[in-house]
């Protein structure tokens, strides 16, 4: 069986088995059944509109989707005709067949609203396709948000997007909070727990597109979980760059005995994760952070750099040893509001040289995953930090620090 196309879809790039492979589309092309169909990253309300109904003409009304996609106009038991319908497109059919295009929903008692609003300016998708996309992945992000004060950025309509901390007066009350002393702003900071899957809904119905979990567990404020080397390449295009000093993390990690999960951050560059044993404390993580990222740099200096000064980067790749103590990171499947709505998504390391940033999309995260949890099943077991290498951290400067004390000679050279 093959369907037509009602209207152009350009180049995209969808993930059928592991990662992605390229695919294109054009005005009658047909979309045959062996392949899933695509949802474009830059496809409109409209368009996916005008796409579902093409489909509904081949599909029977009571062929009802399974939440990640479902198989369409089998003829004879022969499932290689099968078209696969992805599940966002799935659920707007539903939602159609049901008359609820109003744009107003309700699911685990959380009301939802705006469905059909843009959700930002370039996001290529809707509040709706963001609360699917939360809802469906709710197994695999809530372990990686749990217990963990949380920062999320929200994009409302007619403002600048901004990060919310302290949580606002009209949070409900079965949203978990817990309160935190903010030292640079002198004050107490209420943050959520996203403890729940109506907290997620909660949060994703306020238009809150990023998730930036704390690095400790509320409680055990002095034992981080992970060591975190963020790796920033020098401009958005550069994402092979940061590919290359990410396996010279790798090489550095494995040199003192310790392994990492890596995935995109869903920007331009990519976190390194690496699990620690209860007992390591905030310093100790941190000095080790920074022994690992010198260590990188002297791999490949030409590549890489610890430079926190941007203008001493000179091109090179920055990796930010700064990921500690009371900072936040984007939290593994978390949307990012930049184009196309990205996803910070977890990829094998011998896949990293493989894939782009705008792989990994609301629209194509779902199908991707199948059910899987990736970030779980390739993060290492928890390791303890050898005392040499944290002794070694020990001796290296603090990145920010540094910069800071810099920044100020530089400026009384200036005036001098």
């Amino acid at each position: 069986m093959a369907l037509s196309c009602p209207v152009a879809l350009p180049p995209h790039q969808f993930a059928r088995a592991a990662f992605p492979a390229r695919l294109r589309c054009a005005p009658g092309t047909p979309v045959r059944a062996s392949a899933p169909l695509p949802v474009c990253r830059a496809a409109s309300f409209s368009f996916r509109v005008q796409l579902m109904l093409c489909l509904l003409r081949a599909v029977p009304a009571g062929n009802q989707p399974g939440w990640a996609g479902e198989d369409l106009g089998k003829s004879s038991g022969d499932s290689s005709s099968a078209v696969r319908l992805p599940f966002a497109l799935a659920a707007e059919r539903n939602r159609c067949q049901a008359g609820l295009m109003s744009g107003d929903d309700e699911r685990d008692g959380v009301p939802l609203t705006n469905l059909d609003q843009p959700l930002f300016r370039g996001a290529e998708a809707t509040k709706r396709d963001l609360v699917d996309y939360l809802d469906a992945v709710r197994d695999q992000i809530l372990p990686v948000l749990a217990d963990r004060p949380l920062s999320v950025i929200r994009a409302l309509r007619g403002q600048a997007p901004f990060m919310q901390k302290n949580v606002p007066k009209y949070t409900p009350s079965w949203v978990q909070t817990v309160t935190v002393w903010a030292e640079a702003s002198k004050r107490e900071v209420s943050y959520a727990l996203c403890n729940d899957h109506r907290t997620l809904l909660w949060f994703a119905n306020q238009r809150a597109v990023e998730y930036h979990p704390g690095l400790v567990r509320a409680g055990e404020w002095d034992h981080p979980t992970h060591l975190i080397l963020d790796i920033d390449p020098p401009s958005a295009d550069a994402f092979g760059l940061a590919v290359r000093a990410a396996h010279l993390v790798r090489r550095a990690l494995a040199d003192v005995g310790l392994a990492g999960a890596v995935k995109t951050s869903g920007a331009k560059g990519v976190h390194v994760f690496v699990p620690l044993d209860d007992g390591v404390t905030a310093v100790d993580a941190a000095a080790a952070t920074r022994a690992i990222s010198a260590r990188a740099e002297r791999l490949d200096p030409a590549l890489a750099t610890t430079a926190f000064i941007r203008d001493d980067r000179a091109g090179k790749v920055f990796i930010d040893s700064t990921r500690v103590g009371g900072a936040t990171v984007v939290a593994a499947y978390s949307p990012r509001l930049r184009p196309g709505t990205t996803v910070s998504f977890p990829v094998p390391w011998e896949e990293l040289d493989r894939v782009i940033p705008g792989d990994f999309t609301v629209h194509t995260a779902v199908p991707l995953l199948a059910g899987s949890d990736p970030w779980a099943s390739l993060m290492p077991a928890p390791q303890p930090l050898s005392a040499e290498l944290v002794e070694e951290g020990h001796t290296i400067p603090i990145a920010r620090v540094q910069a800071m004390h810099e920044g100020k000679r530089r400026a009384r050279a200036r005036r001098a």
